[in-house]
C-alpha cells in the first residue's frame, strides 16, 4: 500500500467518523426529546380515581363481625365509603338480604331481596363517609344467609350506575 492509500483510507475513516458521530448526536437528541415527554406527561396526567366501599361491625370497626345469630336478632353494621374520584360523588347504598340462591360478582346482586335503601349522599373528592347503624334481622333459620351492600352512583344527570358489592355471611340458627 502507498502512502496515498493510507491517507485516503485515513481520510475515509475520519469522514465516516464524523458522519456516525452526528448521526450519534442527532439520536441521542431525539432520544431526550421523547423521555422529556413522557416525563411531563406523567407529571401532567392526574392519578386515576378510585373510591372503596366497607362494612363496619357495631363498634364501627372493620373486624371481628357476627358471623352467627339467632332469627329475630338485630345484626348492627354500618357501610364506609371513600371519594377519590377527583370530583364530586353522588350515591346511595343499598342493602339486601340473600341466601345460597344469591349471585354475587361484580354486577348487582342476583336472587337477592331489597331490605333497605339510604337516600342519595353526595361525598366531595377526598372526604369519607360512615353511615347511621344498619340493623338487619333474619326471619328464617339457615346457613350463607347474606347481608349485601351495593353502592350506586346516583349523578344529578344521567342513570344511575352500580358501582361496588361487599358481603358479610352469616349462620342464623333457631
Amino acid at each position: 500500500m502507498s502512502k496515498m492509500d493510507n491517507t485516503k483510507d485515513l481520510n475515509s475513516l475520519k469522514k465516516n467518523y464524523k458522519e456516525f458521530e452526528n448521526i450519534l448526536k442527532i439520536l441521542l437528541i431525539i432520544g431526550i426529546v421523547i423521555i422529556s415527554g413522557f416525563i411531563i406527561y406523567a407529571l401532567l396526567t392526574p392519578e386515576p380515581g378510585y373510591w372503596y366501599l366497607g362494612i363496619l361491625n357495631s363498634d364501627k370497626k372493620a373486624e371481628d363481625y357476627p358471623t352467627n345469630a339467632a332469627v329475630d336478632d338485630n345484626i348492627t353494621f354500618y357501610i364506609s365509603v371513600g371519594n377519590y374520584l377527583n370530583r364530586d360523588f353522588s350515591f346511595r347504598i343499598e342493602i339486601l338480604q340473600g341466601n345460597n340462591d344469591t349471585v354475587l360478582g361484580p354486577f348487582p346482586s342476583i336472587n337477592a331481596t331489597s331490605y333497605i335503601n339510604s337516600s342519595t349522599i353526595t361525598l366531595p373528592h377526598g372526604e369519607n363517609w360512615i353511615s347511621s347503624a344498619f340493623n338487619v334481622s333474619f326471619s328464617q333459620v339457615g346457613t350463607n344467609q347474606i347481608i349485601i351492600a351495593e353502592l350506586w352512583e346516583n349523578p344529578s344527570v344521567g342513570i344511575r350506575r352500580f358501582y361496588d358489592v361487599v358481603t358479610m355471611k352469616l349462620n342464623i340458627t333457631s
